[in-house]
């Protein structure tokens, strides 16, 4: 890694806690993407949920990148908005939300729109709202593989379920949306039971496909088992925290060639110990749903280690040798960077002179933008 690329120059800096955004490791990530896929970029719908940004919705378009995948409908829009030719709402939409999304596909008719639904009730609803606007919906079958979030369990008779939503008039089948982010362990274990499940899948898509007049599509996967499905024909992958990477997966998905990107930023406010000493990175300002050890680790200096976590505060424990004081910045990257990100209304672009020199809005970690 190099040698302390996380520095912002100090008379760049702004009020702390921020989020920042290294641009050239920002765009190594998505070239180490694509060539994941040998270029394939026809391969890729990544999801958007990491980052939630316009302008990184623009960088993929300049590397021919016109597919997403996203979970809310603000993220959608946004997609939209941002000229995306290809959006899949990955979240099945119930109630209010059913005419969110038909609102949406109304709105921007430039943009090809689809979603998810893993039973028959929700398809039907879907298409007596279709009929009655006068449109075709595209949706995906969800399968569960595993993770028992959503989708019809491979184990039941899904296929049965997808002949009886291709009956369904106003509504187009596109295909199979599979997300095992369950799968965890060594590269080769993920590999393995992604296989095992895909295997099953893929013969029974054949047999449906003998019955329809079109090839069906299968979108699979996150950044656990992108390895696989990047290898697979016929496959779209979806890997998401590639962007900006994280502690979590530089840990656990050690093969992916990814370079966090994104870093907090902090000022100690406080020394209330000769060997402890308070910064302004609250639970407010970086993901805590796991154990304080698994938050953040601190880039500055090895020796510094969260002990102890409230609102806007977090006590760090010096068991070095470096002496800090009141006002030195430091600099951490988030474990899971995901819900991090979406803690700020925008994050500071960095270039490589170590130069804050651009703000983004982080526009779609509000719920709506205008639908």
């Amino acid at each position: 890694m190099e040698e302390k690329w996380w520095k912002i120059n100090s008379e760049t800096l702004i009020d702390t806690p921020f989020l920042a955004v290294h641009e050239d490791r920002l765009q190594y990530n998505i070239k180490q993407l694509i060539a994941a896929v040998n270029g394939d970029v026809q391969k890729l719908r990544p999801h958007i949920k990491t980052h939630k940004t316009g302008e990184i919705l623009d960088l993929f378009k300049v590397y021919g990148i016109n597919k997403i995948k996203c979970a809310t409908i603000a993220e959608a829009e946004l997609a939209a908005i941002h000229r995306i030719s290809d959006i899949l709402l990955a979240y099945q939409p119930i109630g209010v939300r059913q005419k969110r999304w038909i609102s949406l596909v109304q709105k921007y008719p430039f943009s090809e729109f689809s979603t998810i639904v893993d039973n028959i009730t929700s398809a039907k609803e879907l298409n007596e709202i279709a009929k009655k606007e006068q449109l075709q919906l595209t949706v995906y079958l969800d399968l569960n593989t595993g993770m028992n979030r959503t989708g019809i369990s491979i184990t039941e008779d899904w296929l049965a379920l997808a002949e009886e939503i291709v009956q369904l008039e106003n509504l187009h089948f596109a295909g199979i949306h599979i997300y095992d982010g369950h799968l965890k362990g060594s590269v080769d274990q993920r590999k393995l039971e992604a296989s095992h499940s895909f295997s099953i899948i893929n013969q029974k898509i054949e047999s449906l496909q003998q019955k329809l007049n079109h090839k069906l599509k299968i979108v699979a996967g996150g950044s656990n088992t992108f390895p696989f499905y990047a290898e697979q024909t016929n496959v779209e992958c979806s890997p998401g925290t590639f962007v900006f990477w994280d502690i979590n997966y530089s840990l656990n998905l050690p093969e992916q060639n990814f370079k966090p990107a994104a870093v907090l930023v902090g000022t100690i406010i406080s020394k209330p110990t000769p060997s402890t000493f308070c910064i302004d990175i609250g639970y407010k300002a970086v993901a805590s749903e796991n154990p304080i050890d698994k938050r953040l680790v601190i880039l500055n200096d090895e020796n510094l280690i969260p002990t102890s976590h409230s609102e806007e505060h977090l006590i760090i424990e010096n068991r070095g040798k470096n002496e800090y004081k009141i006002g030195d910045t430091i600099y951490a990257i988030p474990y899971h960077v995901c819900p991090t990100c979406a803690l700020y209304e925008t994050v500071q672009i960095v270039n490589t002179e170590h130069q804050i020199c651009d703000q983004w809005l982080i526009e779609a970690r509000n719920r709506k933008i205008s639908i």
